[in-house]
Formats: structure tokens, sequence, C-alpha cells
């Protein structure tokens, strides 16, 4: 192991020096913090070595992403079926990840669980990385047994998550590309064309056509403002996101957005999808319907299916049938109701759930591929109405002066 030179303020506010073993710069941090000593970035290296560069900075260097986080479970599902101790198979899953914020997690993980703790406990240290549905279930899994195969639930589960996230951002690329491309050209030709023309018409002595005068004014502004009108629209998109990310932005905007014309429509089946699926995976997995209930509930993406979720929990602690609240709901049609309601009286409530999951899931694929067909020709009709407008109104001093030589 590695030996590491370092300096840094104990609680007295003086300089202290010293040598430590340990695995990485990460490790010396840890133990130094753990001794209640603030240690000197820049003084802290490998003994016989210049200055290590992978110490940490918060908000700088590699994150840690969904996909790590699906990769890492399979393997750790497939270990512990496997029969490996828990903290030998987090050693070497460590050991093997390329992503040093991750391999960084995973040794938390395990020092935790070599002190003693479950593994619930030491991957609820680490809420950004695991969050409470992957935490309850883990628990779960611990507590039947069943570990393993709730690892392999949990796998799936985040799969098919990803993969409605990528669907819905893949059907908002095309759009985002095609209105950044008509501003910047509109842009480029309002503050660097336009002029030019404006300049020749001048010297015609002649009344402009209305359109080409109207553009030429707009022209005009945008090139004396055009600071303004970015600044504006600048703040405004700023404005509005964070607007959007408070508690009150959720509570306006969200219903707006489930009502809005072909995304509202998917954005209740992505809704419908992800609520059946975690509720459902939970469930089989021996979560208590009020704590997946909860889980649902903030997992949910919308303020109104969260709303609706908690109600349901409400319902069902007070005795009632989980369909009761949900038929006062505006996001789940009344199909998925009336099977929830069969799954709830069967006793097959989990299966139930996974098969509404399933069909809502290849509705939401059905739903992005018929927005993409609806939005190309908008999308080329929007660019022919704002370029094509602009150019034609550039070009009819041009034809009125020919009309008027011939």
């Amino acid at each position: 192991m590695p030996v590491f030179v370092y300096e840094g303020t104990n609680v007295a506010g003086k300089k202290v020096k010293g040598e430590m073993e340990a695995r990485n710069i990460q490790a010396v941090f840890n133990s130094l913090k753990r001794q209640q000593i603030t240690p000197n970035a820049k003084k802290i290296k490998e003994k016989g070595k210049g200055l290590d560069m992978e110490i940490a900075i918060p908000g700088m260097g590699p994150k840690v992403t969904p996909k790590d986080i699906v990769i890492f479970t399979r393997q750790f599902s497939t270990m512990v079926d496997a029969g490996l101790p828990l903290v030998q198979a987090l050693d070497i899953l460590a050991k093997n990840t390329d992503n040093k914020a991750f391999n960084n997690v995973l040794l938390g993980v395990k020092e935790h669980v070599e002190a003693g703790g479950t593994l619930a406990e030491a991957m609820e240290k680490f809420p950004k990385n695991f969050d409470p549905l992957y935490t309850n279930m883990v628990t779960a899994g611990e507590s039947g047994g069943i570990l393993d195969i709730i690892l392999e639930r949990l796998a799936q589960q985040m799969e098919k998550s990803m993969k409605l996230k990528r669907e819905v951002k893949t059907a908002m690329i095309y759009p985002a590309v095609v209105v950044s491309a008509a501003v910047i050209v509109t842009s480029v030709l309002l503050i660097f064309v336009i002029p030019t023309f404006a300049e020749l018409f001048s010297d015609f002595g002649a009344s402009l056509p209305l359109p080409t005068q109207i553009v030429i004014n707009i022209s005009n502004f945008f090139v004396a403002y055009w600071y303004f009108i970015f600044g504006g629209l600048g703040l405004s998109i700023f404005g509005f996101f964070k607007f959007l990310n408070t508690e009150r932005g959720k509570e306006v905007m969200h219903p707006i957005f489930l009502k809005l014309p072909v995304f509202g429509d998917i954005i209740k089946k992505v809704a419908v999808a992800r609520f059946t699926r975690t509720l459902g995976t939970m469930i089989s997995s021996g979560v208590p319907i009020l704590d997946a209930l909860a889980i649902c509930a903030k997992t949910a993406g919308n303020k109104v299916v969260e709303t609706d979720v908690q109600r349901c929990r409400v319902a069902i602690s007070e005795g009632k049938s989980i369909v009761e609240p949900l038929n006062e709901s505006v996001v789940f049609p009344p199909m998925v109701i009336s099977m929830i309601g069969v799954g709830e009286s069967t006793g097959a409530l989990d299966a139930m759930l996974q098969k509404i999951a399933d069909f809502y899931e290849d509705e939401v694929d059905n739903a992005v591929g018929a927005m993409k067909q609806l939005i190309e020709p908008l999308m080329i009709l929007f660019l022919g109405v704002i370029i094509g407008g602009l150019v034609v109104s550039m070009y009819l001093p041009i034809f009125k002066m020919g009309s008027v030589v011939n």
C-alpha cells in the first residue's frame, strides 16, 4: 500500500505534518477528516513522487451516472448469487470500475459494511447515487434473504426507466435542433444581411412594400438592441427553469404540461408507466405498500401524479381501496384504474402493475414515434414561413423595380 505525506491544520489551529499508508489520496482525506485535521490539498502527495492530481474537488471530475449504477447492480447481483461475501464483492467491483467518483462511493459502502453496518445503511450515506427506491429494496432483500433477486429486479427497473427517459429525450432533440437553427439563421439575416439590402433600397427613392418595410424595421430594432434581446431571452429561460424547480413552480406548471397537445399525452403515459413499474417492483420485492407509495410519490416526476399517489397512501392507511382516490385523478385512465382494482381484489397487484407498465411503455414508444412523424412536417413549415418570409420580403422591391423598368 502506498505511503502519503500530508500537511494540515488541527482543531487548535496548529499545523501538523505526517505520513500515512492509504489506498489513494481520497482515503487520506477521509482519514484526516476523521482525526479532525483540515488537510492542505496542495501539500498531499505520494512519498517519492510529485503532487498527486487525483484530489477530489467538489463539482469537478467524473460523476456517477445511472449507467454506472445499473452495471454495478447487475454485477453485484451475480456475485451475491454466486455466494461471494458482500465486502469481497464490493472490493472487486470498486477496483474494476473506471469511474474514480464511483470507486470512492463503493469503497465508502464497503468500509461501512466492514464496520458491521447493513448494506442498505451504507448506501443511504450516498443519497445522490442510491435513491430511496434503491435503498428500500435493498433493505427488503437483506431482510428476506433474497438480495440477489432484488438487485436483479432493481437493474431491470432502472434499465426500463432509462429507456423511457431516452425515448422522451430523443423525441425532443429534433425540434430543439431545428428551432435553434432557425433562431441562428434568422438572427444572422436580421443583423448582417437585411441591413445591406436596406442600404440598397434607400437609394431607390420610392416607397417600399409593406412586408419589406416591416422586416427592415425589425432588423433595425434587432441591430440596435440585440444584446437586450438575447440577454432578456437568456434570463427568461433561466428564470423559467429556476421557477420550475420550486414547489410553487411545479404546482403551477405541471398541470399545464399535462394539458399540452401531443406532449401532454406522452407525459401522462410516462407517468403511468413509471408509477406502475416502480410500485409493482417494490411490492413484489416485499416493500410495505405504504412505504412503496411514499417513494413512488417522490419519484413521480409530476406534481399532479405525486398528489394522486399521496391520496392513495392516505386512503390505504385509513383502510380504503387504492382505486377510490385514483378515480378522481386526471392522469390515470379508467382502464388502468380497473386493472389495478382487479389486481388488488385478486391479491396479484404486483403482477397486474407490471403488465400495465409493459403496456404503457409500448404506448410511450408508439406515441413518441407518432410525435416524430408529426413534428417533422411542422418544423419544415415553420422554417419555410420564417426564413422564406424574410427572403421574399427582401426581394419584393426588386420585383417591383423590374416591373417598373419593363
